[in-house]
């Protein structure tokens, strides 16, 4: 894979750290409490729903600290998937914690920062098409 632009590798290193302040609104709403699906996955990880609902977070902050760091970066050939992951997941945020506070018709963990994660990742997506098509 060429070179990902200086604007590319800066915006997949932003939407990570946009994502790690989503974590911290999600984990002060007590999301693991309010959504059923949110705390499945952390049932899966810890009969504790708020350690779990950590541990899949600080994770998630790891992996896209460790994918910046060593595919983005570097423009490694796996910055592809790994740039999509990112785009898919917080276009999905982006959408999903809207509708959600809509359906429920009051304040839900993580509407707040969702539309940060929405726009970086609408960004992501323009300036990353840009880098691979030219």
């Amino acid at each position: 894979m060429k070179s990902l632009s200086p604007v590319t590798k800066w915006l997949a290193l932003s939407i990570v750290f946009i994502q790690a302040f989503h974590s911290i609104e999600e984990y002060l709403g007590e999301l693991w409490e309010n959504l059923p699906p949110a705390r499945f996955l952390c049932s899966l990880i810890s009969d504790d729903l708020e350690k779990g609902f950590l541990i899949i977070n600080i994770g998630l902050f790891i992996f896209g600290i460790l994918g910046w760091l060593l595919v983005v970066r570097t423009s490694h050939f796996l910055a592809k998937p790994f740039i999509s992951f990112w785009i898919f997941i917080e276009i999905a945020n982006g959408f999903m914690h809207p509708i959600w506070v809509i359906i429920q018709d009051s304040y839900r963990p993580g509407v707040i920062t969702a539309p940060f994660l929405l726009l970086n990742a609408i960004f992501l997506l323009k300036f990353y098409r840009k880098d691979i098509s030219s």
